[in-house]
């Protein structure tokens, strides 16, 4: 009885290696014809084998099976990852049992993954296809943990295509990893265009410099923590999305960790008066500005965080100091007419209101008389700008003094600032 039991054991395991090779044989044949359905039909077989494979069959088996499902490029985002973890885990098993035999081909694999996948990502930037770049770029933060700065440029994308989901995921990510994208950038200022430019290392900098002498002016820059700036745009997401409550306690969080960030101070400033809290939403506005009251941009930026949140009295006042710190401050000159316009533009509503009563006609011809006076003085802010700058070649603030004499059916001066604007446009 105790022979017939060894035997029965003994056939079990031959036809478990049997079963190992055909499978194994199978899988070698389809990706030799570059058959990948069958390669990963023949790889998930196999699978269900592995823990009987010895060292040896196990580390062919996990190479053969990242082949087909990389699938020459051809891999979907979950079998990418399986691609992924499957060279990892032969990585980590041939290094544990002290053999070599697939560990450099893996990690030419690897390699050729990564460059494929930052050449798609560039492509698809450069092309504008901002969807297809961010996938791209997590692809290649999946492949190399350590390049955190490729799942920071996928979460910034997938912001700018408006894909909110996504890029939410990647921020908290980055945050949980605790990612500042500190680094030191060289650069230096190309002789034939005048423009500063970044090298990917300091050598490329330098044999621009001193060998080809394409370039003058070194310099290394090391950038600043994008901490912040992570978690502003969590807020800022979480806010887009209702979540208010949510937005607010990860700024508070973050505004512990970095209480000198103005940024985040006036983020969590929005963030309060997107839940009510007004009163506490001043005091911080209050708190940014008397800090630093002779910083131009610091006042712009109170301004526009104070326009997203509709108090256009302290934006004003905002954009008002920033213009008299820095003259030329177009932005805060565009701002401050818009908030006139603006006013001037919320009392249509009512005008379109009324009937057709006296004293409905008298309170239209008020409320238009209204409307043209702050129309007027959105009008008098961009050229008085224009005045105390001559030089001022932006389009845009002549098509807004356009559009304003538009509306106030001011034909001489709507057509004296389109055309200063449509030059402008066409280079002359």
């Amino acid at each position: 009885m105790k022979k017939l039991l060894t035997l029965v054991l003994v056939f079990t395991v031959t036809a478990v290696s049997f079963a190992q090779k055909d499978e194994i044989k199978a899988l070698e044949k389809a990706l030799k014809k570059s058959n990948f359905a069958d390669a990963k039909s023949a790889a998930s077989v196999a699978e269900g084998l592995k823990g009987n494979m010895d060292d040896k069959t196990k580390a062919k088996f996990l190479f053969l099976q990242a082949q087909a499902l990389y699938a020459n490029g051809a891999a979907s985002d979950s079998d990418l990852d399986k691609t992924i973890k499957t060279l990892e885990e032969l990585k980590n098993h041939e290094s544990s049992i002290g053999k070599l035999r697939y560990t450099e081909d893996a990690n030419e694999m690897k390699t050729k993954i990564y460059n494929s996948f930052l050449t798609k990502a560039n492509s698809a930037f450069e092309s504008g296809k901002l969807a297809e770049a961010s996938v791209a770029y997590e692809n290649i933060y999946k492949i190399s943990p350590k390049d955190t700065s490729f799942l920071y440029n996928a979460a910034l994308l997938s912001a700018q295509n408006n894909d909110y989901d996504t890029s939410l995921k990647h921020f908290i990510k980055l945050k949980e990893l605790g990612y500042t994208g500190i680094k030191m950038t060289y650069r230096a200022t190309n002789k034939e265009t005048g423009k500063e430019e970044p090298f990917v290392d300091k050598g490329a900098r330098d044999f621009s410099v001193k060998t080809l002498k394409t370039h003058i002016k070194p310099v290394d820059v090391l950038e600043e923590s994008k901490r912040a700036y992570i978690v502003k745009n969590i807020a800022s997401i979480y806010v887009s999305q209702g979540k208010n409550e949510q937005a607010l306690a990860i700024t508070k969080d973050a505004r512990s960790e970095f209480p000198d960030d103005k940024e985040l101070l006036l983020t969590e400033a929005v963030v309060l008066t997107k839940v009510g809290n007004n009163e506490e939403a001043f005091v911080l506005f209050k708190k940014a500005l008397e800090e630093d009251p002779n910083n131009a941009n610091l006042n712009f930026n109170v301004g526009v965080t104070a326009m997203e949140a509709n108090q256009y009295d302290v934006a004003k006042s905002a954009f008002e100091q920033a213009l008299k710190l820095k003259p030329d401050y177009l932005n805060a000159a565009m701002n401050l007419s818009f908030i006139e316009v603006d006013k001037g533009n919320s009392l249509y509503d009512e005008m379109n209101k009324l009937g057709d009563s006296s004293a409905d006609y008298k309170r239209y011809d008020e409320l238009k008389a209204q409307k043209d006076q702050l129309f007027k003085a959105g009008a008098e802010i961009l050229e008085n700008f224009v005045t105390n700058n001559p030089d001022v070649a932006e389009a845009g603030i002549f098509n807004q003094l356009a559009n304003i004499y538009s509306a106030l059916g001011e034909t001489d001066k709507y057509n004296k600032y389109k055309e200063k604007a449509k030059k402008i446009e066409e280079g002359n």
